[in-house]
């Protein structure tokens, strides 16, 4: 297999595996910090800490779950036909769609499910919102796209 190109079913591993980290880390780490309590992981630059977040990114849109949550799923479904439709992608935008479908989805499921977003890692040493691996992928899925735009821009130049 070409490696520059990836076929839908890793796509769709990669997306799942995403759904799986975010939600069961979720869910042992939720019942772990549910006393209030913080954790640190990397002394002056990690700490868990629990936050139930009713936004978006950076908690904008807070208190607008149910709007979210359909944003969520049209996302999430946009994405699933959008990949249906396509029998390989080039590596990092097969990326970049499958982080951003994982952590979509698992975002959308605590929407769904809990009606708030669980958030639980936290960069100490910066003032910086508390995040969750889904988080981590769909920031993933945005450094994905950027490193494509750049090879293909430098693709069409070089004239390759």
């Amino acid at each position: 297999m070409n490696m520059s190109i990836l076929n839908r079913g890793p796509l769709l591993f990669v997306a799942a595996s995403v759904v799986a980290i975010d939600q069961i880390s979720k869910i042992l780490l939720a019942g772990l910090l549910s006393d209030g309590r913080t954790i640190e992981v990397i002394p002056g630059l990690l700490q868990l800490h629990l936050v139930l977040n009713t936004g978006a990114a950076f908690s904008l849109f807070r208190g607008s779950v149910g709007a979210l949550a359909f944003l969520s799923l049209a996302v999430s479904l946009g994405l699933l036909v959008w990949l249906s439709r396509r029998r390989s992608l080039p590596l990092w935008q097969g990326l970049a769609f499958a982080f951003l479908l994982g952590g979509t989805i698992g975002n959308g499921i605590d929407r769904w499910r809990l009606g708030h977003v669980i958030d639980y890692l936290a960069l100490v040493p910066v003032r910086f919102p508390v995040f969750n691996p889904a988080d981590v992928a769909i920031n993933l899925a945005v450094i994905c796209f950027l490193v494509d735009l750049l090879i293909s821009g430098r693709s069409n130049r070089t004239g390759s």
